[in-house]
């Protein structure tokens, strides 16, 4: 197997840019989907279940994108193509989502606009966002791999910052962040247009300045014997791969297992709980809520701040693990501090720390699973991967009206939740062999 030639700074840059318009996209959508079923009229019990359909859109989508592209071979590459599918497909959806309470239905119908909305939303997400994770396995050779993911985690924060920022920075411009009952604020609302024409564009570019390797090449660098255009002799199916998977693929999944639940609470119940600490109102329908609302934002940018800090230092670690592992417990720390803070400012403090864990999920658990793969089934492998991080979400989601119960109706707690899940996670670390 021939080894693949360092690339320069901005051919690695390249390879994600088209990931800050597709992080903007899902930014948006994991800050403001409870404060849209809020205020359409979900009971905070049954919110989690709305959060059902992102990840298992997820874990339905990405192994096909992931099997199907290994084996798609077009002048216009192989993976660019879904790529490009998935972003139109969202752009349209973008426009859809934040009016579910703008056509004067029921709020049931509301609901039900809103949730296949959503479904049709992650569905092209997935899609799109698949591909950049692909692209750095297919072109990145190992010595510039953690560099490269780096890179997309750093784009990863940079929409997530912008997307997070939207709602307030379109209040702080004079437009009206507050709206008639069940009808979703034009703040919310133009913060998604924006955010499809960013993801348009920044998909656009990257299908433009990214050449994929062709057939033969991408055989040569990867030692893969090329079928001269028949169909391989052997297809490998899912079972088949996951058998012969290598133990980091499941000694990460556990990792990720904590990882993303805890993160699932945050996304669910960050809005109820800032506006009941800090505004101490749980009135969907209170101008206090709603301000809760743009500061939620504000809060997931500031995590993104502190996760593109995080992701710097990350490297300097000799030991992967122990940097893991460290990320996840200052998050933690985060998590569980907020429950105490009831000053919106001092929370700054709690999500810098949650963004130091977010830094280590984004780029720790695929630099160790690339780096113990071939580049035969890549694609598919990264793929199935997809599953440790959606399976947990929808576990999560699941049983958060459960836990919501347990924890007296205080969405604070439910924070609290999540840095003990963060604690596991770093216990779990311990189980990974590289």
């Amino acid at each position: 197997m021939t080894s693949k030639p360092n690339l320069r700074f901005w051919q690695i840059w390249n390879l994600s840019f088209g990931f800050f318009g597709v992080q903007i996209a899902y930014s948006l959508q994991s800050a403001n989907i409870s404060r849209i079923f809020s205020t359409i009229g979900a009971d905070p019990h049954n919110l989690s279940y709305f959060w059902i359909l992102p990840p298992l859109m997820g874990i339905i989508v990405q192994p096909i994108v992931g099997t199907l592209s290994d084996r798609t071979w077009t002048r216009f590459g192989r993976r660019i193509p879904y790529l490009l599918v998935g972003a139109i497909a969202a752009v349209a959806v973008m426009c859809l989502l934040p009016n579910a309470g703008s056509f004067h239905f029921s709020i049931a119908a509301a609901m039900m606009f809103g949730l296949v909305a959503l479904m049709l939303l992650d569905t092209s997400l997935n899609m799109a966002m698949q591909p950049f994770k692909m692209l750095v396995g297919d072109m990145v050779n190992e010595k510039q791999k953690s560099f490269a993911f780096s890179i997309q985690s750093f784009l990863c924060n940079a929409g997530s910052l912008a997307g997070y920022l939207l709602p307030i920075l379109f209040t702080l411009i004079g437009i009206s962040n507050f709206a008639a009952p069940g009808v979703v604020p034009p703040t919310v609302i133009y913060s998604f247009y924006i955010g499809a024409a960013i993801l348009i564009l920044c998909v656009i570019y990257t299908a433009i300045k990214v050449k994929e390797m062709p057939p033969h090449e991408y055989a040569r660098f990867h030692g893969i014997e090329e079928q001269s255009g028949q169909k391989e002799k052997e297809r490998s199916n899912v079972i088949t791969l996951l058998k012969k998977a290598p133990s980091v693929f499941w000694t990460v999944g556990l990792v990720q297992f904590f990882c993303w639940a805890a993160f699932m609470y945050m996304w669910t119940y960050t809005n109820g709980a800032i506006a009941q600490n800090v505004w101490h109102t749980s009135n969907v329908h209170a101008p206090e809520y709603q301000s809760a609302g743009n500061w939620v934002g504000v809060l997931f940018a500031v995590q993104a701040i502190g996760s593109v800090v995080w992701a710097l230092i990350l490297p300097l670690f000799k030991k992967m693990k122990r940097g893991y592992s460290l990320s996840l417990l200052i998050g933690a720390v985060g998590f569980i501090s907020t429950v105490f803070i009831h000053n919106q400012y001092v929370l700054f403090f709690s999500y810098l720390l949650i963004g130091c864990a977010w830094a280590a999920m984004l780029a720790m658990p695929f630099t160790i699973l690339t780096n113990a793969l071939s580049g035969k089934n890549m694609g598919a492998y990264l793929g199935l991967f997809n599953g440790t991080i959606c399976i947990p979400q929808i576990f999560a989601a699941l049983l958060g009206g459960l836990f919501l119960s347990i924890l007296n109706s205080s969405q604070p707690n439910m924070l609290v939740l999540s840095g003990i899940l963060l604690l596991f996670g770093a216990v779990a670390i311990s189980f990974i062999k590289p």
